[in-house]
């Protein structure tokens, strides 16, 4: 039985499980986007956001960090510079799934991977967000000012 166990193995071992990861892990940071199944797009996300959330702090010790789990100084270094500064102010989630339908061949669920702050039709780079204001009914100020005034006018009477 496999109560309380969280992590999906998707039918691998351990080993070529963590390589799968590793290796899917530098191609989104790589490219920014990729397409993969449903499964492994969640699992995805798990392995890949606390490293995006480690290279806020761009330290010695969180780069060999890193590093133990990507395998890749190209990866390391993309995200260290690049990635980092864009999530820099974002507190989480930094990965989007968007679901794509299923596969031709196996009728496998497929899901695209990108990057949150990457897509350009999500978040325009010139436009920032609205902000709301709330704003009091017109009657409030001038509904008084308008009743002192007309008791002073009766009282000049």
């Amino acid at each position: 039985m496999r109560h309380g166990k969280k992590i999906n193995h998707l039918g691998r071992k351990t080993a070529h499980r963590k390589a799968m990861l590793s290796n899917m892990a530098c191609s989104l940071i790589e490219h920014k986007r990729i397409n993969t199944t449903v499964a492994k797009a969640k699992a995805l996300r798990q392995f890949v956001e606390p490293l995006i959330t480690k290279s806020k702090a761009d330290t010695t010790h969180n780069r060999r960090v890193v590093f133990s789990y990507l395998r890749n100084k190209y990866a390391v270094t993309e995200l260290f510079k690049e990635v980092s500064v864009k999530v820099a102010e974002r507190p989480g989630g930094y990965v989007r799934i968007i679901k794509l339908g299923n596969r031709q061949g196996d009728n496998a669920p497929m899901a695209m991977v990108e990057l949150v702050d990457y897509n350009e039709l999500y978040n325009p780079k010139g436009k920032k967000a609205k902000k709301t204001t709330r704003r009091s009914r017109r009657g409030g100020k001038k509904a008084e000012a308008t009743t002192t005034e007309t008791t002073e006018t009766t009282a000049e009477e």
